[in-house]
């Protein structure tokens, strides 16, 4: 059993819990919680830990090393530990392999999103909507962030995601595929019903303060909008994106 915070996996678990940098570096990623680890891919899992008492609770159903109680709180990034946590490897996709495989593919663009948990709400909608791909701009917040993760309530696993080093040239790659650009803008004239999103398709959505840039606005198709009441201007980021996935699953 290890008790000592020096101990050099007990280090890694930390800085890959709290530093984006080092999850890039090492090609890996935390997750927590029995749902999580039975969740991971088995060619994906690099290292099992759990609590002292998780194992005394459990003697025979995960072989796992073992942390002390108070060791594994202080590695946790959960208020309530259920006492067991992986280290995973990222999955790896390309893009190529999604513009030519689904006849009518659906992806959802992300440019510079923020907020962990609005990430991973719109990881979980996009799986449950039928998308394709999720695709993020470079200055998007980490997606292994231990709270996205937790977020996307596993579809971490099963939704490819790419990011892009250039959000410009990865829309103008999906157009040249054939797939329509459709931005939620407040210029928009067109009622986001109105749009057929039966063939290959594409949403923009921005920053949760900011919206689109101009740069990446202007390069879609088409500018739809979602209709307000009240004085309100915009939705929550995750929700308009969480209406169109849906409005085009519902066509499909």
């Amino acid at each position: 059993m290890i008790t000592s915070k020096d101990n050099k996996h007990v280090k890694n678990l930390i800085a890959l819990q709290t530093k984006a940098k080092e999850r890039k570096k090492q090609n890996l990623f935390v997750v927590e919680g029995i749902r999580m680890v039975e969740e991971t891919p088995r060619h994906l899992l690099r290292e099992l830990y759990c609590s002292e008492s998780f194992a005394t609770k459990n003697p025979d159903r995960y072989d796992c090393e073992i942390l002390s109680d108070a060791l594994y709180k202080s590695v946790s990034d959960t208020q309530s530990p259920q006492g067991i946590l992986a280290v995973v490897e990222k999955p790896h996709y390309e893009l190529w392999d999604y513009l030519h495989t689904d006849a009518a593919p659906l992806f959802l663009v992300l440019e510079d999103i923020q907020d962990p948990g609005n990430l991973g709400t719109m990881m979980r909608t996009a799986e449950g909507a039928g998308a394709t791909a999720v695709i993020l701009s470079p200055n998007t917040v980490d997606l292994f962030n231990p709270k996205t993760i937790r977020s996307t309530m596993g579809s971490i696993y099963r939704l490819p995601y790419l990011v892009s080093d250039n959000l410009a040239e990865t829309i103008a790659t999906l157009q040249s595929a054939g797939v329509s650009v459709y931005a939620a803008h407040l210029k928009g004239k067109k009622d986001y019903c109105d749009c057929d999103y039966t063939g290959a398709t594409a949403f923009l959505i921005g920053n949760e303060g900011n919206g689109l840039s101009d740069e990446i606005a202007g390069l879609a198709d088409t500018y739809i909008r979602i209709p307000m009441e009240g004085q309100l201007e915009s939705l929550n980021a995750a929700v308009s994106a969480a209406l169109l996935m849906y409005e085009c699953h519902r066509q499909r």
